[in-house]
């Protein structure tokens, strides 16, 4: 009896050092080999549900984007935060995104943050970062991006881009910004510190990222900040570009008092994953990304 517990515990703790073995093999000997493999596997498998989506349909549920400025809030903002020093009145709308933008990721890194703040609009994060917790998540990040956007009066919304799989908590938010000069939305993400273009440069909006997706269309990546793991980045956003969700109307404090309708762009056929009476859901995709009508800017 004793003989064979002896070597039960050989063979246990053999299975227990090769277990060891591999892991550290995995982990610092072939890293890079399954990085690779999960970078080209998992992408093209978030791809494939993309494209196997049914496809966006108009539809006639009521909803109508507002974009709204308070000029006294915009001027304090824009006096906090010397907004004056980050934007050029010569420049395009795109160039001083990409300024203020690069003000935000570099000053406030990632991380989900411990303590939750108390208030959310600009001023409020900004003294949240000095004062308790210096980093925060990509939702924090697209609130005081939005509103430092809004201040200088580029027009943008924050949008929540999320995943098919229900059981998958993991989602992305970033912002959107209204191109005069090029008659389009584009993606910013202060988050993570990029933005996408296809391969002549133009950037691209969230529309176009998921079209392309979907087509095998080359989607470049250009960072904000020094460089970024791309390949990463293009397998997150494979998997996050399924259906959308924003506030109807954008303006300050949207998440200070919650107030107004959400709503969400599915494709025909899937369902939220909530339900909420706040809540407006559309399939019609040409609506959900319209230009911004002239009269509610």
């Amino acid at each position: 009896m004793k003989k064979t517990l002896k070597i039960a515990g050989a063979v246990l703790l053999s299975l227990i050092g090769l277990i060891i073995i591999a892991f550290l093999l995995v982990r610092f000997c072939f890293r890079d080999r399954v990085a690779g493999f999960l970078n080209e596997k998992l992408p093209q498998e978030h791809i494939e549900l993309l494209q196997a989506a049914a496809p966006y349909v108009s539809d006639t549920v009521r909803f109508r984007f507002a974009y709204r400025q308070d000029t006294a809030r915009a001027r304090e903002i824009r006096d906090y935060f010397r907004l004056d020093t980050l934007l050029n009145p010569s420049a395009t709308a795109w160039d001083n995104t990409l300024s203020i933008a690069r003000f935000v990721a570099g000053n406030i890194p990632h991380e989900n943050q411990q303590i939750q703040p108390e208030t959310r609009n600009a001023i409020a994060l900004w003294e949240y970062t000095r004062t308790i917790e210096p980093a925060f998540n990509c939702r924090l990040h697209s609130i005081l991006l939005h509103e430092l956007l809004l201040a200088a009066g580029i027009v943008n919304r924050f949008v929540t881009c999320l995943p098919a799989n229900p059981e998958d908590n993991d989602c992305h938010v970033v912002n959107i910004v209204w191109l005069p000069e090029r008659q389009k939305w584009a993606m910013i993400d202060s988050d993570m510190t990029a933005w996408v273009s296809d391969a002549d440069g133009t950037p691209l909006s969230l529309e176009e990222m998921r079209e392309h997706c979907i087509a095998g269309k080359p989607i470049e990546v250009h960072p904000l900040l020094g460089a970024r793991d791309t390949d990463y980045y293009h397998a997150y956003w494979a998997k996050n570009l399924y259906w959308f969700e924003c506030w109807e109307e954008t303006g300050y404090d949207k998440e200070v008092h919650y107030e107004g309708r959400r709503i969400e762009l599915l494709p025909p056929g899937f369902e939220s994953f909530w339900t909420d009476a706040s809540i407006v859901c559309t399939t019609d995709t040409a609506r959900f990304w319209a230009a911004p009508e002239t009269e509610s800017l």
